[in-house]
């Protein structure tokens, strides 16, 4: 078995790791049998050259280089091989979710069919708002498949039944999911072109699996099933092969990590020279232009614990090689560190007052 490479991105309090490589690569070197559930939003192939319309503009459909087609005999042997490296490293009663549109999703049912897995469920995910189509000739695309597959015949999957009835309103959970798109919050640090609702990966990972178990996600992409997974307390190992959405993968997951208190201490003091409390607002004029003088600038780094998640070190610097050179001198330079934050604070004194 080929040797794991150590993970990119390591949080063991939190059981995330996630890879920078090869999603075929990093499977052959996971152990067999070891993955409770997968999610996976494989390529969809479809960065051909085509245009579509976002915000009331006509934009490419041109993803990158990992999404574009190799043709339909090639496109479905790397399917049928990611697939059976994911069965590979599934647990005997683990399951499988797998998204794609219709320029995709045919081939990986068929080559579930092909390597054994027994599929659950097709799910169409419905999307309220979808882009029109610009050429007129076909319905407008407004859903995305998803299918739930046990990894063989004999598997028992696990299903939440009673939650999924409970969040349907005490009917029985159907297999059509009217859920929105991914909200301007979930892309403030940065836009990837497939990237799937929080809220989809969520329901997810509550219908098929539970508190501790370990998500697969072998195509990244912005992170959302590792956010997914940390919310809902699931074990998480991610792999992405591209460098732009590892990076945003990154700044998501660790926006969600890091929660640091900053205590301000301020002094109390009074500048009014008179005695009596007379209201001597009336006299004040407020001039429309502001202008103001900087008295002081302050900038701090904040040294954050990997395991015990609070900050164990802060100090004043000019850069971050001086602050970590203050840091390795200090009584905490064995503890290990998961993040450091800078905080700049300008205070400024306005002319006239």
């Amino acid at each position: 078995m080929p040797q794991l490479p150590p993970p990119a991105f390591h949080d063991p309090r939190h059981h995330i790791k996630i890879f920078h490589g090869d999603c075929l690569e990093i499977l052959a070197a996971l152990p067999a049998a070891s993955i409770d559930l997968i999610f996976a939003d494989p390529p969809y192939f479809l960065s051909n050259g085509g245009i579509t319309c976002h915000a009331g503009r006509m934009v490419s459909v041109n993803k990158g280089e990992w999404d574009r087609s190799r043709g339909a005999a090639e496109n479905h042997e790397f399917n049928t091989a990611w697939l059976a490296a994911c069965q590979r490293v599934l647990k005997p009663d683990g399951s499988i979710w797998v998204s794609g549109t219709s320029h995709v999703i045919h081939s990986v049912g068929f080559a579930m069919q092909q390597l054994g897995f027994k599929l659950l469920n097709d799910i169409s995910w419905v999307k309220p708002n979808p882009p029109p189509n610009l050429s007129c000739r076909y319905f407008t695309h407004a859903t995305e498949t998803i299918i739930w597959a046990a990894r063989d015949k004999k598997s028992r999957h696990k299903f939440n039944y009673k939650l999924m009835r409970q969040m349907a309103g005490g009917k029985q959970m159907k297999s059509v999911w009217e859920i929105l798109p991914p909200s301007a919050e979930e892309k403030r640090f940065g836009k990837h072109p497939a990237q799937k609702p929080l809220a989809l990966i969520e329901r997810i990972l509550l219908a098929s699996s539970a508190e501790g178990d370990l998500v697969l996600d072998p195509f990244l992409g912005s992170g959302t099933s590792a956010l997914a997974s940390l919310r809902r307390s699931r074990h998480c190992l991610g792999i992405e092969a591209e460098s732009i959405s590892f990076d945003l993968t990154l700044r998501r997951i660790c926006s969600d990590l890091v929660h640091v208190e900053i205590s301000l201490s301020c002094s109390q003091f009074s500048l009014d020279l008179f005695s009596d409390p007379v209201d001597r607002s009336i006299s004040t004029k407020m001039s429309a232009a502001l202008t103001a003088k900087l008295v002081r600038r302050e900038r701090y780094y904040y040294f954050v614990g990997s395991l015990r998640r609070e900050v164990i070190y802060s100090a004043p610097a000019d850069s971050l090689e001086d602050a970590w050179r203050k840091f390795t001198l200090s009584s905490q330079s064995s503890t290990q560190v998961m993040f450091i934050i800078k905080t700049e604070t300008e205070i400024y004194l306005k002319d006239g007052t």
